[in-house]
């Protein structure tokens, strides 16, 4: 080896030691000054100071691992354990898989077991099975909590992580193992469908009431909500029922425009975020005329919340049923690069009155709760005593 090639390894040497020394003092130096003068701003300097050990324990890692690391999962892991440090259960970074899954479902078709689920308490609770699914069929209910998914524990913590593990090539089966209030432990073997939404529907019962369900809030249901209510009112109803039950909520936009449609005018609802900035969204004078029932329970969240919420402010109808869910807070999707995406909590939502019911929900005007015997079947209108109360309420105000 000539001595040029030796002089240019140890300058190369050199330099990779200063570059480490340099980062070192960036690091663990306790103030951002060397010889009095200042070479980085606060700001860069505290960010290296507290990413320094991601770092630090990144090297640590490569170095001693005893396997070959994906530097791809690696980096995920770290953002998402960013993301989770917050505390939201609602706030989460979403991979190319998990992000399509979403889009899928706000559009209103998906493939997997058809279940709604949120975070209580940091528990999985199943907020509602969607009708006519693999979970409904099998008879999953609204406030079973999840445990286990194909065997692996899983908390409300890791809600994104449980929903799209729950999710999968349609035909394929997937293991839930819930715990029921009264029956302990439960396990269920599902077999994975296409799950396609249809988000309203609607009837005439006992003559002249209307019914119409909403079972989520998907980029739909306005426009089939309005026409399911202009085909009622041209037959003539004389009172309507909105069945809120196991509706789990979904676009706000969407449930906004459902309010529009039957409340007088005024502010339906209206969201603060973290610097303080206030944004409303509101009804014009037109409203629906006819007397109004808004069925709930405590599968209703979000969005529905938000409809109960203005129509008991607006005192425009009567609500019935138990306690909603008490989800107040409003999400935003933000695309990434490599299609992947971040779901953030943005803002909390109040209702006309100026109530947030996060983590409380909304108390129906006339509280009923179905028999424990009925919570696990399919019921007629007839058999079912909260649209009953329903009808009931209706007639008296005709």
């Amino acid at each position: 080896m000539s001595k040029r090639q030796i002089s240019i390894k140890k300058a190369i040497s050199l330099i990779l030691i200063t570059n480490l020394i340099t980062a070192s003092i960036l690091i663990f130096v306790p103030i951002p000054f060397i010889g009095g003068k200042k070479i980085v701003s606060k700001q860069e300097y505290d960010f290296v100071k507290q990413f320094g050990k991601m770092m630090s324990i990144k090297s640590i890692l490569e170095q001693r691992y005893v396997d070959k690391i994906d530097e791809n999962k690696l980096v995920e892991g770290a953002v998402k354990g960013m993301v989770d440090g917050i505390g939201d259960p609602y706030t989460v970074f979403m991979n190319k898989k998990e992000f399509e899954d979403l889009l899928t479902h706000t559009q209103g078709s998906y493939a997997g077991v058809g279940l709604y689920v949120g975070n209580k308490d940091g528990k999985i609770v199943v907020v509602a099975p969607i009708e006519d699914t693999p979970a409904y069929k099998a008879g999953i209910l609204s406030g079973d909590i999840i445990i286990k998914v194909n065997d692996q524990e899983v908390s409300g913590n890791e809600l994104e992580k449980a929903t799209s593990m729950m999710k999968g090539p349609e035909g394929t089966k997937v293991k839930l193992t819930i715990y029921r209030e009264g029956k302990g432990t439960i396990n269920f073997e599902l077999t994975r469908a296409k799950i396609i939404i249809k988000s309203v529907k609607s009837d005439v019962i006992e003559n002249n009431i209307g019914y119409i369900r909403i079972t989520t809030f998907d980029e739909n249901t306005s426009e089939a909500f309005n026409n399911a209510l202009d085909k009622l009112l041209n037959q003539g109803i004389k009172g309507l029922i909105i069945d809120l039950r196991g509706n789990p909520g979904g676009l706000l936009d969407q449930c906004t425009k459902i309010a529009d449609r039957i409340l007088g005018e005024g502010t339906i609802v209206y969201t603060i975020d973290n610097q303080g900035k206030r944004e409303e969204w509101k009804s014009d004078s037109n409203k629906l005329n006819v007397p109004l029932v808004l069925l709930v329970d405590g599968g209703s969240a979000s969005a529905s919340e938000i409809l109960t919420g203005a129509v008991r402010d607006f005192k425009a109808g009567v609500i019935i049923g138990t306690r909603t869910f008490g989800k107040g807070l409003v999400q935003d999707i933000i695309p990434l690069p490599n299609k992947e995406g971040l779901k953030v909590t943005i803002a909390r939502y109040y209702t006309p009155s100026g109530e947030c019911i996060q983590g409380k929900g909304i108390e129906p005007h006339i509280v009923l709760d179905l028999p424990e015997k009925d919570k696990e079947r399919e019921l007629s209108y007839k058999e079912d005593i909260q649209i009953q109360k329903a009808i009931e309420v209706l007639r008296s105000k005709q």
